[in-house]
């Protein structure tokens, strides 16, 4: 039986169609109200085209219908046509600039549209009409954050506070900007290997130090590694500067002094955002033992939802031809990017990934086959000052020096970030 609703919802499409065909040739003659309504239902029904026809044609006859016109500029701006709403929202700002509700779709239309700043120079123009207002006070804020401004966001934060001390959404923003105006990080990740047989267990440790710039983030890592009763250090840097919109890149390098790690590696790879919520990577790295080992990468991951996918490869040239491994990578996302669940499969062996298990006898163990599965939780405290996360891991792989004979990893890793202005 079908509902009243789809029948209603048929006629009401149905009647917009005779309107819009009987308005090309004719000036509007109805009810605007009545059209108004029924635009409404329209828009707010995916059937958005038909609406924006029927406010045009109302418009033909009541040019000054500020509700219709800043209505008809919010559908716009919901089709991501924002060129189209900036024109309809100034014609109303002109004429009623008292008219707040179309002062804030405007602002907003501006955000959505990333013209941050002009959303900041309208809030600046808004606020003269209605000064402290909130809502206003909010949009400010959040154009002051997309201008690379959170400091200046956080003040605006605190006065709306300052003003209504209990407003629920200045608080979780104010929060949410204590998070981003953490610039510094220092975390402590510890591991370790458990064998099937043959090695004994084998520890390692990552004393690591982040700041955000405005450049891009920096990582100075000291990473202290104990195996075949042998201990051994290595100092490492990760950076990764921001290039232009949607493009960033990795760059790396380490130096150490023990056979425990590569005496030099180092590495690069670039990163490029595209359309549907996609990204793609091709760099490379570089270790030095006794000879250079290069390994070149690249990676396409999506994100759709809370959910992200990763495909890496890695391809290794020797003497005895090209070495190929890969991970694939899946992450299911909880508040935001420090809280989720993630899982990792791997196959093949790469002096990248396996390189503490890594000799200066490269060009015999690259083409050794391997197989692992790693499971992590990551989360934080409420504030997000904290970060903890948890790792276990599985490999089955080839003994490096019995090749046709395998033996299990077990791997537990731990981790804890402190994040401060």
């Amino acid at each position: 039986m079908i509902s009243k609703t789809v029948i209603k919802l048929s006629f009401i499409v149905a009647f917009a169609c005779v309107f819009q065909t009987y308005g090309q040739g004719k000036t509007y003659n109805g009810n605007p109200d009545t059209s108004f309504e029924t635009a409404r239902q329209l828009a707010f029904n995916d059937h958005r085209k038909q609406a924006q026809d029927t406010l045009l044609s109302i418009l033909t006859k009541y040019p000054d219908y500020h509700d219709i016109r800043s209505f008809l500029a919010s559908t716009y701006s919901w089709d991501s046509e924002y060129k189209n709403a900036r024109k309809e929202f100034a014609y109303v700002l002109e004429k009623d600039p008292q008219n707040k509700t179309t002062w804030i779709a405007a602002i907003k239309n501006e955000i959505w549209g990333e013209k941050p700043y002009t959303a900041l120079e309208m809030t600046t123009e808004a606020l003269k009409q209605f000064p402290d207002d909130a809502e206003i006070l909010y949009l400010k804020a959040t154009a002051q954050e997309n201008t690379k401004n959170p400091l200046e966001a956080f003040s605006t934060v605190e006065y709306i506070l300052d003003k209504n001390p209990e407003d629920q959404k200045a608080k979780d923003y104010k929060a949410n900007l204590s998070t981003t105006l953490r610039n510094n990080t220092i975390g402590i990740i510890t591991a370790v290997d458990l064998y099937s047989e043959v090695f004994d267990p084998m520890q390692y440790y990552t004393l690591a130090y982040g700041r955000q710039t405005k450049y891009g983030s920096v990582i100075a890592k000291f990473n202290f590694n104990r195996r075949f009763n042998e201990n051994g250090t290595q100092f490492e840097l990760d950076m990764y500067p921001k290039i232009a919109k949607g493009v960033y890149a990795y760059l790396n390098v380490g130096v150490a002094n023990t056979f425990l790690f590569p005496d030099l590696r180092y590495g690069a790879e670039l990163y490029k955002s595209l359309p549907k919520s996609f990204e793609v990577s091709l760099g490379f790295r570089s270790l030095k033992y006794d000879t250079t080992t290069n390994i070149y990468t690249g990676s396409i991951g999506w994100y759709t939802g809370n959910s992200y996918l990763s495909i890496r490869p890695y391809f290794t040239p020797g003497d005895n031809g090209t070495s190929s491994s890969g991970t694939f990578t899946y992450r299911k996302y909880r508040s935001d990017a420090d809280n989720y669940l993630g899982f990792t499969f791997g196959m093949g062996f790469s002096p990248e990934i396996n390189q503490f298990n890594f000799s200066a006898n490269q060009s015999a163990i690259v083409n050794l086959k391997s197989q692992k599965l790693n499971m992590g939780y990551y989360f934080t405290t409420a504030n997000k000052k904290n970060a903890w996360g948890a790792q276990f891991g599985v490999t089955h792989q080839e003994i490096t020096f019995d090749q046709g004979n395998y033996f299990w990893i077990y791997n537990i890793t731990l981790s804890w970030d402190l994040r401060f202005k």
